[in-house]
């Protein structure tokens, strides 16, 4: 019997010797072997996504790919050996062979779940690209939301493997379980669910999407980001607000970005003693003054509105259109302001709260 025939540990050397050349061959030649097989999978993914990076697509998967690619060839070549019976030696309820086997597959599992979590990276990535193409913010949020989402996914179908090729645990009777725990748990964190749920709501109906300008309850602000249980607002004052989805679609919300127009409403309650003529006047040449800001405001009404017991009032209402509330408050400051100035050049003064009968 010759040096290679020689039998050690339940295997000979020629054994031991073809394995170790297969891992060595393996490791010398993994990264061109990751190389080339995702390149086969550039092709595929090329066909369901068109207009993507190879080079982009190769660097992101290449160290997963290298690792899985590594894993599973030592599997199956380590697989050709005899497992040592001077080593099976009994733990717990397993022995060492069986225990060996299910880090294994744990391994290759979770590799392979690492691999498939990079490729979603890759296809996130091209999709946030699109969208950037776009108008619509609501894009990007919604590939943020559902990579967030099958990412949750993924994870829990490579625990579900673990479970099933690691342990050889019977998982249809862990699903009808959890089917029976899920709903027991449904039940105890309904509040969870239904904010959940109001996250989708919100994607798909759209009452609002990231960048626009909200008010909801006793909150203003901007949308930063919709998440998977609230939403976040960053409110005038430039604190960080945290809103429940359930609130967000169950409450009256008011989209100020949505807005076609900006109004601004003063009503001047001009002394009793002001007289006809200085008040027709007045009202012609405030609406006069106002309209005269065409490029600013877009529609004007003045009018006496009410004849009061001490009071004349005059109805001050104007539109401008959606500008930014820094420009429309200097906007309304200036229509302020002249309107004072022409009641100190006609000589007209405002009636007091006692002479109006309006209680302090």
């Amino acid at each position: 019997m010759g040096f290679l025939d020689y039998i050690f540990l339940d295997n000979t050397i020629r054994s031991y010797l073809i394995v170790a050349g297969t891992l060595l061959l393996i490791f010398l030649l993994k990264r061109y072997l990751s190389r080339y097989v995702a390149g086969l999978l550039f092709l595929i993914i090329k066909r369901v996504v068109r207009g993507v990076d190879k080079k982009t697509f190769v660097k992101l998967v290449v160290s997963p790919l290298e690792v899985f690619l590594l894993v599973l060839a030592s599997l199956i070549s380590l697989d050709k050996l005899t497992f040592p019976k001077l080593l099976n030696v009994d733990i717990y309820k397993a022995n060492v062979h069986e225990f060996v086997d299910a880090i294994s597959v744990i391994v290759l599992i979770i590799v392979f779940i690492w691999l498939l979590l990079r490729i979603m990276d890759f296809v996130t990535m091209i999709l946030h690209h699109r969208a950037d193409q776009t108008a619509d913010p609501a894009d990007n949020q919604l590939i943020v939301f559902f990579k967030d989402f099958f990412k949750v996914v993924l994870v829990i179908f490579g625990i579900l493997l673990i479970l099933k090729f690691a342990f050889h645990y019977n998982i249809s009777n862990l699903l009808t379980g959890l089917s029976i725990a899920t709903a027991a748990i449904a039940l105890a964190t309904r509040e969870s669910l239904e904010n959940l749920i109001a996250s989708f709501i919100i994607f798909f109906d759209r009452p609002f999407t990231m960048g626009d300008q909200v008010k909801v309850h006793d909150i203003t602000g901007t949308v930063e980001k919709i998440g998977l249980r609230s939403t976040r607002i960053r409110t005038d004052q430039k604190t960080y607000v945290s809103v429940p989805n359930k609130q967000m679609v169950d409450s009256i919300l008011d989209n100020l970005s949505l807005r076609t127009q900006r109004r601004a409403f003063v009503q001047l309650k001009l002394h009793a003693e002001t007289p006809h003529a200085s008040v027709n006047q007045f009202v012609q040449r405030v609406k006069n003054n106002i309209s005269q800001r065409k490029d600013q405001v877009e529609a004007t009404t003045v009018f006496l509105s009410d004849i009061l017991e001490n009071a004349f009032v005059i109805h001050v209402e104007f539109f401008s259109a959606p500008i930014p509330v820094a420009d429309f408050n200097d906007l309304r400051q200036q229509v302020n302001l002249s309107l004072i100035n022409l009641m100190e050049e006609m000589n007209i003064r405002l009636a007091t709260k006692e002479e109006t009968g309006v209680k302090a």
